[in-house]
Formats: C-alpha cells, structure tokens, sequence
C-alpha cells in the first residue's frame, strides 16, 4: 500500500521546542509568563489590535465575548448553521438563541444579504465565521450591526493573518477570536485568543479570564492585593503553549507562503475539472487575503462525495467532509430548527470535500492527490 498522507499533521517550523525550554528554565511555565506576553504583543503591533489575550481555547474566547457583551437569556444572536459547535455553544450557555442564516455559495460564509430580516428586537449580536481563512462582507455586516445597535463577534478561528481591505481579521468587528488548534496554520495543541477592539471591554475581559479575579491589575501593581470581584474561569494557557506558538508566530509569514504555495499547487492541478464541470474549486474575492487555512472541493451530491473518499481512502489518502449544520443536527432541532430552512447550506455540507492541508505537505504528494482526484473522474 502506498505511504499514508494524512488529512492533517501537526509541524515544528522554528524554534518552538528552545522556547519551551527557555520557559521551563524561567522558572515560569504557568499563565501570563515570558512567552505569553510576546505573543499577545506580536498580535497587538501586527494587526494593530487593541488588546489581545492569549485563551486555552477559541472556544473560551468565544464564551467571554458572551459574558462581556453581557448576553442575557432570552436575547438572540446571529449565526450561520455551517460553523463548528463552539461557535454557538458559548452562546447557548447563556440561555441565548442563535438564529442561523444561510451562507453564500461562493465563498461558504454568512450570506450579508439575509441578516437584516433574521433580526428582532431581541437580537444583540451578529456572529460572521470567516470560512477557509476567507473573510466575511464585513463593511456590509459592521453597517447592519451600526443601524441596529448590535456587537459585532467575529469568529476568525481559520482566519489567523487572513485579511478583509488590507485589516486582519478578528480586528473588523467588537471582538474577534482565534484558534491554535493543532490542524490550524498556527498551532500549540490546544489554544485561542480573544482580540477585542473597544477600550470598554479590556478591563472586565483581564478579570473574567483570571477567574473573576483582579489578579492582573495586582500583578501591575494598580492594586495592593487580588479577590474577587465577577464572574470568570480559568481561561489562561500555560506559557508552555505560549512559548510552542511563539515559535510559529515568528515564522508566521513564511507559514503563510508555504500554505499560498501548497493552495495553488492544487488549484492548478485540479482546475481542469472545474474547467469541465466535474468539480468547483474555492473562490477568494479580490478584496480578500486569505491566509489559505484549507483547500476543498465541491462535488456533485453526497453519493460522489463519499464514494471520492473511499476512493482515496483505498491508495491511503485521508480526505474528510466538513460540517454537519448545526440547524439539522439532534441538539440544533431540540431547539426546533428542521432540515430545509437552510437550503445553501445543507447543498454545501453535502457536496464538499476537505483535501489533505498542512505545512510538511509536499508537491509529490500534491500530484499524488491530484491524479487520483482525477482518476475518480476518468
């Protein structure tokens, strides 16, 4: 059997094993040490974001936008349905509603046409997913918020380095968030970042990530002594983490290159199939960098779909589909949505097919991929 190219692989591309050393040897591997702040101050000079905190997760940077926007139950967020579940759990955790609105069928993201009818007077936030690294209409979506007095969250999970109008994404909106999940561009295993936009929520968002502690204002010595003061949890990575990502960040622009790189190399592979109708390949508007998060197809319907797997799956190829919508699946109709309401994305979930994406992918491997794409259809 042939040598096994996985869906994804986690990398090293710099120095990160001598940073996690040199946090070890600090005497400091907890939160908040060395390599925790370089990170977040790499992040606040390069995509000039206000303040950005380093999170164990996206999905915990997702739960404090929740708990600073002061969601209530009752009130109603907007989201689209093809999204991962975090997205909509920090908010279903506050007893808050989402409302799903389809996506575009170009660039899989939240369609900015169908927002303005999605909201009510209870509504208090527009959730855009920047799908694939490729931003959302957010000068249509910021508008609509502006009108209607709406936050503006934007889950950049994917969109790390990523770019709408020359402004990186997570920067656009009130709050942004980000991911270092091992299968994003950068990685530490398990980690996030809230950016936040709006000097009124730094303070409160140092405190709910200290467990509801004054703990940073003490260390800076604006307090004598650190208690209690709201609500909060433990949403600090250890520096270990910090000092892993540290090293990615360093090498940020080179990863995007190889990403661009590997992105195009299946472009062009794969491009005389789109040419015949036999695939569509993903679509970056010309106001959009991409940081390349991902490549994948779309396919015909579901059957083909999952027959390209096994295809792929028989010569050790790990290709995968993507979402399930959250409107159609067991906990999104416990809350009384129903297939059918959203017709783009129930098409897309179906049809699309994820490609093996990661920095140590190699052109062989890319060819190999390729031709055995190709070979389905031939």
């Amino acid at each position: 059997m042939s040598e096994k190219i996985p869906f994804n692989k986690p990398y090293m591309a710099g120095k990160e094993l001598y940073y996690i050393a040199q946090s070890v040897l600090s005497g400091h591997t907890s939160g908040d040490g060395e390599f925790s702040k370089k990170c977040q101050t790499l992040f606040e000079q390069t995509f000039q974001a206000k303040k950005t905190l380093l999170t164990t997760s996206c999905t915990s940077a997702l739960e404090m936008t929740a708990l600073l926007c002061d969601l209530q139950p009752g009130d109603e967020v907007i989201v689209p349905s093809y999204t991962f579940v975090s997205t909509v759990n920090a908010f279903i955790l506050r007893d808050v509603k989402p409302v799903f609105v389809d996506i575009r069928p170009d660039t899989k993201n939240i369609d900015e046409k169908l927002i303005e009818q999605a909201i009510t007077h209870k509504t208090k936030a527009i959730v855009p997913v920047h799908y694939a690294g490729v931003s959302c209409e957010m000068d249509e979506i910021n508008s609509i918020a502006k009108e209607n007095n709406l936050y503006v969250i934007e889950d950049a999970a994917q969109g790390v380095n990523a770019k709408y109008k020359n402004q990186y994404l997570g920067t656009l909106g009130d709050l942004g968030t980000y991911s270092f999940h091992e299968t994003k561009n950068f990685i530490c295993g398990e980690g996030g970042a809230l950016v936040i936009n709006k000097d009124q929520f730094i303070k409160r968002a140092e405190i709910l990530r200290e467990k509801g502690t004054n703990r940073s204002q003490f260390f800076r010595g604006q307090v004598d002594k650190y208690t209690w003061v709201d609500v909060g949890s433990s949403y600090v990575p250890s520096d270990l983490l910090a000092a892993f990502l540290y090293g990615q960040l360093e090498k940020m622009n080179e990863i995007n290159v190889k990403r661009e790189k590997i992105y195009q190399s299946y472009y062009n592979a794969l491009k005389p199939l789109a040419d015949k109708g036999l695939i569509e390949l993903p679509f970056i508007p010309e106001h959009c960098e991409s940081n390349y998060h991902m490549f994948y197809i779309l396919l015909k319907d579901h059957k083909q779909r999952t027959d390209l797997i096994q295809f792929l799956k028989a010569d050790n190829i790990q290709a995968v589909f993507h979402y399930i919508p959250l409107h159609s699946s067991p906990m999104g109709e416990s809350l009384g949505y129903e297939k059918g309401l959203l017709p783009v994305t129930e098409s897309i979930s179906d049809c699309l097919l994820r490609l093996p994406f990661y920095y140590e992918l190699t052109e062989l491997d890319i060819e190999r991929i390729s031709q055995r794409v190709s070979e389905y259809f031939n």
